[in-house]
């Protein structure tokens, strides 16, 4: 692996072999070590399960860790605009940031939210590929505006291991949230599902939908993989024969950037919570979310209570999937180095 941006973009046979891998680390397989070797990790937004995820990953490959936050505090403000002028709050620009701590760390990975303002910049995913672009080493996504890969690749090994059959009915549904959330985790949600070869159903009510690119995505990976893709409103086709029920909120496209006119669309949309009478029109699915959740306003208590609920397996996947990302990552770092700098000392360059 040389990082790690969308899931898709990797083969079926390096999914499968990283979710293999996961399942032996998770069942106490013994990692390889990579002593010496760096790891950066820079938070622009808060993380529970990421970060804590990622640190103990690094501790068992022994990696030395380097880890920076953005915001007050942290880090500078980052630029990521070409030809801005920076006479704002923005300190440092992406052209400096990512290679210098690229010169420090052997591999980079980031966290960096969707800014929700704008569509057109958040469909560029400016801050992740500035940093893809500028850092010279591999660049692990740990959640970006469009994608959040490692949560995806964590979700196909607990897929796997509740004996969720490849071609099982799988539902992602909208639920109800008191502000709009973006879209990386239905994004990559969606597509994991698809590449699997799943039934997938996106139950979404109407002003809803994921991005045009992201559908036409899905439905090229289910075609490869022998899946496919319905997009409804119906609540009742959806569920039955579901084998596991996603639920997420995200934003509306309509609406992106004006907070009053999104609170506008999904007001009367409460009744859009996961509860035991969506499950019971299952197939005995399994019920599935990234967390955090909000309790009592995306899933009933119920069924993050009840024996529907895996979300627990879910987030400890996050750590043997990404222990085994890393490991990937690192021993091909090892089989291509890096290359030095070719950087002159400065006394050789003075006049």
């Amino acid at each position: 692996m040389n990082g790690l941006y969308d899931l898709g973009e990797c083969s079926l046979e390096q999914v499968h072999a990283l979710v293999a891998r996961a399942r032996e680390l998770r069942e106490g397989a013994a990692t390889r070590r990579f002593d010496g070797k760096a790891l950066g990790l820079l938070f622009f937004n808060p993380s529970l399960r990421t970060q804590a995820s990622f640190q103990r990953a690094a501790g068992k490959l022994g990696l030395a860790l380097v880890q920076l936050q953005g915001g007050a505090g942290g880090v500078w403000g980052i630029e990521f605009e070409d030809g801005a002028v920076m006479d704002g709050a923005n300190a440092e620009h992406v052209r400096e940031a990512a290679p210098v701590l690229g010169r420090f760390v052997d591999v980079l990975a980031i966290r960096a939210f969707a800014g929700m303002k704008s569509l057109a910049s958040d469909l560029r995913d400016p801050l992740m590929n500035g940093f893809r672009r500028h850092a010279g080493v591999p660049v692990v996504n740990m959640e970006s505006a469009l994608w959040h890969p490692c949560q995806a690749l964590a979700d196909w090994a607990t897929l796997e291991q509740h004996a969720i059959a490849p071609r099982a009915k799988f539902v992602l549904t909208w639920a109800w949230h008191p502000k709009p959330l973006p879209h990386a985790v239905p994004n990559s949600t969606l597509t994991m599902a698809a590449q699997r070869g799943m039934d997938v159903w996106l139950l979404r009510p109407r002003g809803y939908d994921l991005h045009a690119s992201v559908i036409e995505q899905a439905r090229t990976l289910a075609q490869r993989s022998g899946g496919s893709l319905t997009i409804t409103d119906d609540r009742e086709a959806a569920l039955r024969g579901a084998s596991a029920v996603y639920a997420k909120s995200w934003g509306s496209h309509e609406c992106w950037g004006d907070l009053e006119a999104e609170i506008k669309l999904r007001a009367p949309l409460r009744e859009w919570c996961v509860s035991a009478d969506w499950m019971r029109k299952t197939e005995r699915a399994r019920f599935m979310h990234c967390l955090p959740v909000r309790r009592n306003v995306v899933v009933r208590d119920e069924v993050l209570d009840g024996p529907w609920s895996i979300v627990i397996d879910q987030a400890e996947n996050r750590l043997h999937a990404q222990t085994a990302l890393l490991e990937s990552t690192f021993a091909a770092l090892e089989r291509s180095p890096r290359q030095p700098s070719n950087a002159r000392p400065i006394l050789e360059t003075l006049p």
